[in-house]
């Protein structure tokens, strides 16, 4: 019997995100000879610059693409907006019992739940984190407003629903599925499949890199080489803890001549006003955008790479993305607990540093232990990243998924 899988995402395919976390996913399984379709909300800046480059993508690899646009001129009724719109397109997309939905994280979750409800088409449910807790988690909502409270109650009792129902679920961490488990559902522990941002690490390696980007950067930067270069990359708000990475980084030129190398798309002055509080000079840090095909350059020159992020209820469903693609480059990663999977990989592992704790003591602990092990941590960080983050081992867990609908 032939099925469509239609992949449903709130999320634009013509998003960085899209382009490195959704595509190379759907291209692998079409490889495997499952038909693709994708359902998506596009953000007009982004879908200009990357429209041809996807849709030329999906055309090479038989894939269907139908979307709409994102709007954001009013808060709530334009969420609303889009999750009407993208529906639309899902319900003109369904050919009868042919179909299975595929739905990133909770809006296009409540899609598939429509549809398995009212029509039976089956869905999968891939979470990607426990969605109304980071709004309120990460300040976007606040219980104390009425409405936001009264969304937060509405979504956490349909989550509740979309674990029940769902004929799939995905989860990027081992310890959100302990976490559901352990609110006795009635949900086996196979229907449940842990899948881990992956990265393309044939992208991202050392023995692949662009050696005319590389020369490029490098003269860019104007490094000398005895300079130690902690790294950054990604977005700066909501979970990331720049202040507290600027004060990691202030103790570490204590003891190393070092510059930190942020890589964002948000504005330097963000990075630039955090180095001024807590008194840094401005020579030591270097803001830079770059585009997914400059990144592996970037990392390579790096000899270590930072991130703290928010240790709450909602992050123990988070995988970040650039850990993969980090340790893939052979860099090692300094980071705090608390997070997903993340305390274990690395516990186990020995590829990088967990701190202990936002204090200048604990940094000072973890620079030094860095600093003696760091030799240790890059040759176990591309086999880490391989061992966890692989992308054809993530698309191959999917290809089982796809084949269980194929094979009842």
């Amino acid at each position: 019997m032939s099925i469509l899988f239609l992949f449903v995402s709130i999320d634009g395919i013509t998003d960085p995100l899209g382009q490195s976390q959704i595509l190379p996913y759907l291209i692998e399984l079409t490889k495997k000879g499952h038909s693709v379709g994708i359902a998506s909300v596009e953000k007009h800046s982004n879908f200009e610059k990357n429209q041809e480059i996807v849709q030329q993508l999906c055309k090479a690899n038989n894939i269907t693409w139908n979307y709409c646009f994102y709007d954001i001129k009013v808060p709530i009724y334009s969420q609303y907006k889009n999750y009407k719109n993208l529906k639309t397109i899902v319900a003109g997309q369904i050919k009868s019992n042919n179909t299975v939905l595929h739905c990133r994280s909770y809006l296009p979750g409540l899609i598939g739940l429509d549809f398995k409800k009212r029509m039976g088409v089956p869905f999968i449910f891939d979470m990607r984190g426990f969605w109304a807790d980071e709004r309120i988690e990460g300040n976007i909502w606040k219980l104390s407003n009425p409405i936001h409270k009264r969304l937060y109650r509405f979504f956490k009792k349909k989550e509740i629903e979309l674990f029940q129902h769902a004929n799939q679920i995905v989860s990027l961490t081992h310890k959100a599925k302990d976490i559901i488990l352990s609110w006795k559902l009635g949900i086996k522990e196979d229907k449940i499949q842990v899948i881990p941002c992956c990265a393309d690490l044939s992208f991202f390696s050392r023995k692949n890199l662009n050696q005319n980007n590389l020369v490029k950067i490098k003269k860019t930067l104007k490094i000398v080489d005895t300079t130690f270069i902690l790294n950054y990359n990604g977005s700066l708000g909501t979970w990331y803890m720049i202040d507290e990475m600027m004060q990691f980084f202030k103790e570490l030129l204590v003891v190393k001549d070092a510059v930190f190398l942020i890589v964002t798309k948000d504005e330097p002055e963000i990075a630039c006003a955090a180095a001024k509080k807590w008194g840094i000079d401005l020579n030591k840090i270097i803001v830079r955008s770059a585009t997914r095909t400059e990144m592996p350059s970037y990392i390579s020159v790096s000899d270590a790479s930072l991130f703290f992020i928010r240790p709450t209820f909602s992050k123990s469903a988070s995988s970040p993305t650039k850990m993969g693609e980090l340790l893939s480059m052979q860099v090692p990663v300094i980071t705090n607990k608390g997070v997903g999977d993340v305390d274990e990989i690395i516990i186990k592992n020995n590829c990088g540093v967990l701190v202990d704790g936002f204090d200048s003591s604990s940094y000072s602990k973890s620079i030094k232990e860095l600093l003696s092990n760091i030799e240790i941590y890059k040759s176990n960080a591309e086999v880490t990243a391989a061992k966890y983050f692989d992308l054809n081992t993530g698309a191959e867990t999917y290809n089982k998924i796809y084949l269980s609908f194929k094979n009842k």
